[in-house]
């Protein structure tokens, strides 16, 4: 059987309520006991302990199955924000700054986001229309094919 690569899983935990990402938590092993590791050992490490999941999922706000060169796109940034803030987490300062203005604008162009996969800028900022619940305009086919894993 291979070796641990975890040294003091209480130190870890602690990494994880202290909110360090994966990429800290990798250097700080390097550094700090000469181990090598990946992000992905500290996603399995959290998920087996069932400690909180990082990101927040909102399949409702965005549910799209959004293609990789879209992934980066402003409008989808902030409505990740937006799941943040729906779902009571944590926002840094100057990302809830950016989060406010964007909402801010939403409702003062009395618009929505919509995401068109097949456009090559994908996200855009469209009038809101009779239907429009939300500040997503709901897609009729592409939803997701992912869930909440816990």
């Amino acid at each position: 059987m291979p070796a641990r690569k975890i040294v003091d899983e209480q130190e870890v935990i602690r990494w994880f309520q202290e909110g360090r990402t994966y990429d800290w938590m990798c250097h700080e092993y390097r550094r700090k006991y000469g181990i090598e590791t990946r992000p992905s050992l500290w996603g399995n490490f959290r998920r087996r302990r069932g400690l909180t999941r990082r990101t927040v999922r909102d399949d409702e706000l965005i549910p799209w199955a959004v293609k990789p060169e879209h992934r980066g796109a402003h409008a989808l940034q902030m409505l990740r924000l937006e799941a943040r803030a729906r779902a009571g987490e944590p926002v840094r300062e100057g990302d809830a700054a950016r989060h406010r203005n964007f909402m801010r604008n939403l409702a003062d162009q009395n618009a929505v986001v919509e995401y068109d996969p097949d456009t090559p800028e994908g996200f855009r900022i469209v009038p809101r229309q009779q239907g429009d619940t939300d500040v997503i305009r709901r897609p009729v086919t592409r939803l997701t094919t992912k869930h909440r894993a816990d």
